[in-house]
C-alpha cells in the first residue's frame, strides 16, 4: 500500500469538484484525468471549503504544460515513454492520437482476453499507451485551434471521441483556481479494473443506473479510487459522499469501501432521476454544469466502446501548478 504524498500547496491550481455553486469560487483540487478527483455527492448544508489537493512541484513543467517523468525502458520496447513529446502540428498530432488509440485498443483487447483485467496492475503496453493518449488530450484541451485542425484529419468515429474527451477536459479545467497552504495527498493503486466493473454492474442490476454512468462518476471523482484524500468540506470515499448524504443513501455501508460506495452512488442517482433523467441526477450529485457535461461525455464514450472504460482506468492523476502540471501516478512516478 503506497504512503500518502505530502506536498506544499502554494502556487497550485486544480479542477473543481462537486459541491456546487457555493464552493465554485474557492475550489481547487487534483486533476484526475483532466477532471477532478475530490468532489462528490453534495450535502447542501456542507457546501463550503475547497477539497484537498496536492501542491506545486519543486521543478518547473515544460512548455507543453506536462511535467516530464523519469526516463523509462518503455521507449526501448517500442512504447511511448512517460515523457514522450506531444506533437505541435495538426498532422502529426492526428497521427499520434490515431496510432496511440489503435495500439491502446489492441493492448486492452489482449489484457481483457487473458483475464488480466481482473487480477491487478495493467501490463506496460496498456499503461504506456493510455498515459500518452491522456497527455495528448490534455494538450489538445489547452490548444483549441490545433486540436480542431488535428481532429478534422481523423476518421469520423475517432474524431467524435476526441472532441468528447477534449471537451470534458476543457470544461473542468476552465473552473480551476489557485490553492494555497499545505495538504497531504493520498494516492494509491485502484482495485483491478474488472473488479470495479463487477461493482458497477451489480449496482446497475439493483438500481437500473447504467454501469457506464457509475464508472464515469468514479473516474471524475477519484480516478477510480486512486485518490483517497477527503475533501476539505468532508466528502469521503471513492465516490466522494458528504456524511449526511451517505447516511441517507449509503444503505448502511462503509463510505470508503468501493463496493458499498458504488451501491450508494447508484441509490442516490436513482433517487435523483437516473436512469430516465441522467443529467438531473448528475446535477443533484454535483450542481455544476461543467461536471454534468464532463461525466456525461465520458459515460457516452464508454457506452460507445467499452474499451474506453479500460483506457480511462489507466489515465493517471495530475495536479496543476502555476508552472504547468505534475503527474502523481503511473509509469515513471
Amino acid at each position: 500500500m503506497e504512503p500518502p504524498t505530502e506536498t506544499k500547496a502554494s502556487d497550485v491550481t486544480g479542477d473543481p469538484g462537486g459541491h456546487g455553486r457555493a464552493r465554485r469560487a474557492g475550489l481547487a483540487a487534483l486533476v484526475v484525468a483532466a477532471v477532478i478527483g475530490a468532489g462528490g455527492c453534495a450535502d447542501p448544508a456542507a457546501r463550503t471549503g475547497p477539497p484537498a489537493a496536492p501542491a506545486s512541484a519543486s521543478s518547473p513543467a515544460p512548455a507543453d504544460g506536462v511535467t516530464q517523468a523519469s526516463p523509462s525502458p518503455s521507449r526501448a520496447a517500442g512504447l511511448p515513454a512517460p515523457d514522450e513529446p506531444v506533437p505541435r502540428d495538426p498532422v502529426r498530432l492526428a497521427e499520434a492520437l490515431h496510432s496511440t488509440t489503435l495500439a491502446l485498443r489492441e493492448a486492452v483487447d489482449a489484457w481483457t482476453r487473458d483475464g488480466g483485467a481482473a487480477k491487478g496492475r495493467p501490463p506496460e503496453p496498456v499503461e504506456s499507451q493510455a498515459l500518452y493518449q491522456q497527455r495528448i488530450y490534455r494538450y489538445a484541451a489547452r490548444h483549441r485551434d490545433l486540436a480542431d485542425r488535428a481532429f478534422a484529419k481523423l476518421p469520423k468515429a475517432l474524431a467524435a471521441e476526441a472532441r468528447d474527451n477534449t471537451r470534458a477536459i476543457r470544461e473542468l479545467l476552465a473552473l480551476a483556481v489557485p490553492l494555497k497552504g499545505k495538504a497531504t495527498f493520498d494516492v494509491r493503486s485502484p482495485q483491478p479494473a474488472d473488479v470495479l466493473l463487477g461493482h458497477f454492474k451489480r449496482a446497475e442490476r439493483r438500481f437500473g443506473v447504467e454501469w457506464e454512468l457509475l464508472a464515469a462518476v468514479m473516474f471524475v471523482e477519484t480516478k477510480f479510487g486512486r485518490v483517497r484524500s477527503n475533501s476539505h468540506a468532508g466528502a469521503q470515499g471513492p465516490m466522494q459522499f458528504m456524511p449526511a448524504t451517505w447516511r441517507a443513501y449509503g444503505l448502511g455501508g462503509d463510505v470508503r469501501d468501493v463496493r458499498d460506495a458504488v451501491m450508494g452512488a447508484a441509490n442516490y442517482l436513482h433517487a435523483s432521476g437516473a436512469p430516465s433523467n441522467r443529467r438531473r441526477a448528475l446535477h443533484a450529485y454535483n450542481p455544476s454544469q461543467a461536471y454534468v457535461d464532463a461525466v456525461s461525455l465520458h459515460a457516452r464514450q464508454i457506452e460507445r466502446d467499452p474499451r474506453n472504460f479500460y483506457a480511462y482506468y489507466n489515465w493517471q492523476v495530475f495536479v496543476i501548478t502555476t508552472t504547468g502540471e505534475r503527474r502523481l501516478s503511473g509509469p515513471g512516478v
